[in-house]
């Protein structure tokens, strides 16, 4: 019978004590015998097994929760009691049973049985049904934390929240890598990065910026670590000495969330069967022209005045730990003319072939991407054209520059990727609630 259980009054599984408790949650499993039946309740915080007996309940109650399919949305009332039997001590014994939503049988995939293995592909097909698995849940609630504690990094450094548009009228990094899209008649394209309007803010005398917010990366990647639309730690900050200042600071914004989030999710990390990792202050900074030498030496030929490719900062990674007994280091002094080195980059003062950029690798992934910004008009716009850009194109960028900038510089960081790291995930899509890849714009 509808709404006889008042589900003002539920309670998380977790939270209940012993006595008269409201729970409702999916119908994990059932168990059937000739006068029992036992139903495994699962809401987000844990599971309880409810006991139904014949003849300690009334028939109908009985035959109803036998008919039960799995992940059915059942509310019930009934008593908490102590149990030498039930795996977690306790069980319900129930006074009333209500089914609010009934599952169709059977299920498209299953997501809690180890013993049948379901593709990445198919699971996200299904990701409704995949997220209830706890072990995969939980990887959200990880990172939900792991946001709530770059918030609380970023107002404890005196950082102002913004939120810069997502539609912007010049790509920010290269032309080649952006979604352009219709706006009524005219091209637009989705933001690749808060870049342009984070600096603007430096010229707005705002000195401290940060933003968590989706980007979007036009990149036929089919790789275990790429995505088409992401989130980004991205913060800007003025009257800085150096890029080493915005070092300190991804240092610090990464220690402050490792060394908190165990404590935060231990239940979660409980449930993943891993341990944080934990870094300490510190990281080595390494030129990429040392990192050319470390890998070569490892066997690998980098390209040199480029970038070094996904296998070449797997093995400098390797090299930093064996060499530093680190698992995260800050590659810097990047290559200007590299193609991922965009045009607004500083250039070094004695050394122009090189930039006052850098990249964090940790365990063989880059999660960040920053540096110094070059805040003169006239050397910014011939370093526009320097890379053969036309100045016009980013006229209302440019525009900042002209009434007096700050010193200042930043970085962005991809949340998904620093989730990989903290929980050791392999794919990128395992810490994305719905990927956005090339061969995938559903669910």
């Amino acid at each position: 019978m509808a709404g006889k259980i008042d589900l003002r009054r539920r309670m998380r599984i977790a939270d209940a004590q012993y006595g008269e408790v409201v729970l409702a949650g999916f119908v994990q499993d059932i168990r059937v015998l000739k006068n029992i039946a036992f139903i495994v309740l699962r809401d987000l915080s844990g599971v309880v097994q409810i006991v139904f007996k014949r003849g300690s309940i009334p028939d109908e109650m009985f035959e109803e929760a036998c008919s039960i399919p799995r992940e059915s949305v059942i509310a019930v009332r009934g008593i908490m009691v102590e149990s030498s039997i039930a795996k977690l001590g306790r069980e319900v014994i129930p006074i009333e049973l209500e089914v609010l939503s009934e599952a169709s049988s059977p299920l498209p995939i299953e997501f809690l049985d180890s013993s049948v293995e379901t593709g990445l592909s198919k699971r996200l097909d299904y990701r409704f049904l995949d997220l209830r698995n706890p072990a995969v849940s939980a990887i959200f609630r990880v990172q939900s934390s792991i946001s709530n504690l770059l918030h609380e990094f970023f107002r404890s450094k005196g950082f102002i929240e913004v939120h810069t548009p997502k539609i912007v009228a010049e790509a920010t990094e290269s032309g080649a890598s952006v979604f352009s899209i219709d706006y009524f008649g005219k091209r637009a394209y989705l933001a690749q990065s808060p870049q342009f309007y984070k600096q603007m803010l430096m010229a707005s005398g705002f000195e401290k910026v940060y933003e968590i917010g989706p980007v979007f990366r036009a990149e036929p990647h089919h790789t275990p670590r790429h995505l088409c639309e992401y989130t980004s730690i991205d913060f800007e900050v003025s009257y800085i000495e150096s890029y080493h200042d915005v070092m300190d600071i991804v240092e610090d914004m990464v220690i402050y969330v490792v060394d908190r989030i165990e404590a935060m999710c231990r239940r979660e990390f409980d449930i993943l069967g891993v341990k944080p990792p934990r870094i300490s202050k510190g990281l080595p900074r390494i030129t990429i022209r040392e990192a050319y030498k470390l890998v070569e030496s490892r066997g690998y030929k980098p390209v040199y005045m480029e970038d070094l490719d996904t296998r070449g900062e797997k093995i400098f990674s390797k090299a930093v730990e064996e060499e530093y007994g680190c698992e995260a280091a800050f590659l810097i002094e990047f290559p200007w003319r590299s193609e991922s080195r965009p045009f607004y980059v500083m250039r070094k003062h004695d050394e122009p072939d090189w930039a006052y950029s850098f990249d964090l690798i940790w365990n063989g992934l880059e999660i960040t991407t920053g540096g110094q910004r070059e805040h003169r008009y006239d050397v910014l716009r011939s370093q526009c054209i320097e890379k053969g850009y036309n100045p016009d194109n980013f006229s209302f960028y440019l525009e900042f520059f002209k009434y007096g900038v700050p010193p200042h510089g930043g970085s962005g960081t991809g949340l998904e990727r620093l989730t990989m790291r903290i929980i050791g995930l392999e794919n990128i899509r395992e810490a994305v609630l719905l990927p956005r890849d090339p061969e995938r714009v559903k669910p």
